[in-house]
């Protein structure tokens, strides 16, 4: 049964470490490859363009990590205070519902809401006596509007994990907690959000892990001339120095650049976690 588990890691987590030895070598039509060592980090680091991307990328995850954290926490709270069943499977699929559209969907649905001529968000502001605004090609506000479609898609669906842990959470201490005379507030603050700190701290570390992945389909189809300079990110360079321009040595210097960054905040928020709350990873 574990088989094709093992496999799919094998293949596309595993194999790609061994492949990652071309940042270190001239790729060459015909092999073998020639070893050139760290030419392409200093390539790479030398590059004005790389950290400008490497500095929208932190500055794109942290709003995403700082904005997006708190929200499926909220949302899992909320749908737990929700008693009617038919209701609350409603607003269950209605919040899941973004999670299964694809990114080219999403873009579609936020440039069409957006619209500075016709989009339902400026008539809104417009009925506000204010003036329109052209979000998509505004580099002041094109960050917001990453952060904003990460919380709508994924907010509802990241809410199931601390759902369970919340329905995993020994009944009897909310039953003492009645008898103790608590309303719902004192409940949640009391018996709801400490059991659910370790899937808080445990998510917390993963997402760590994942601190620069800013969503290459999701900068790519709400990505544009006029705001590129603004939300162009590490994957986007690894994609274009990659794909459309075939220097797949110096692409993979990059991804494994990135690769290092991540392993290094999973250890930092691992042992941060620990120090904070007793709960890590491992």
């Amino acid at each position: 049964m574990m088989a094709p588990g093992i496999l799919f890691f094998l293949v596309f987590h595993y194999l790609p470490i061994w492949e990652a030895r071309i940042a270190f070598e001239q790729v060459r039509i015909v092999p073998p490859n020639i070893w050139v060592g760290i030419k392409h980090f200093q390539v790479l680091f030398s590059s004005p363009v790389f950290w400008q991307v490497l500095a929208n990328t932190l500055i794109i995850s942290a709003m995403k990590m700082v904005f997006f954290l708190p929200v499926p926490i909220i949302v899992a709270l909320l749908l737990n205070e929700v008693r009617g069943g038919s209701l609350r499977k409603f607003i269950q699929s209605a919040i899941y519902l973004p999670h299964f559209l694809s990114w080219v969907v999403i873009a579609g649905i936020f440039i069409a809401a957006l619209s500075p001529t016709d989009g339902a968000v400026n008539n809104l502001m417009g009925m506000a006596g204010m003036a329109p605004r052209s979000f998509m090609t505004d580099t002041g506000a094109i960050r917001w509007v990453l952060v904003f479609t990460e919380i709508w898609r994924s907010a509802g669906w990241d809410s199931l994990l601390y759902l369970a842990a919340i329905i995993a959470i020994d009944q009897q201490l909310y039953d003492a907690a009645e008898i103790d005379g608590a309303n719902r507030w004192q409940k949640i603050r009391h018996v709801t959000l400490p059991g659910i700190v370790p899937t808080i701290a445990t998510l917390f570390i993963l997402n760590a892990g994942m601190f620069l992945n800013a969503d290459l389909n999701q900068v790519i189809n709400l990505s544009n001339d006029v705001v590129r300079s603004k939300i162009d990110i590490v994957d986007t360079y690894v994609y274009r120095i990659g794909l459309q321009t075939g220097e797949y040595s110096l692409a993979t210097a990059a991804g494994l650049f990135k690769a290092v960054l991540g392993t290094m905040m999973i250890v930092i928020a691992h042992f941060v976690s620990k120090r904070l709350t007793g709960k890590g990873v491992w």
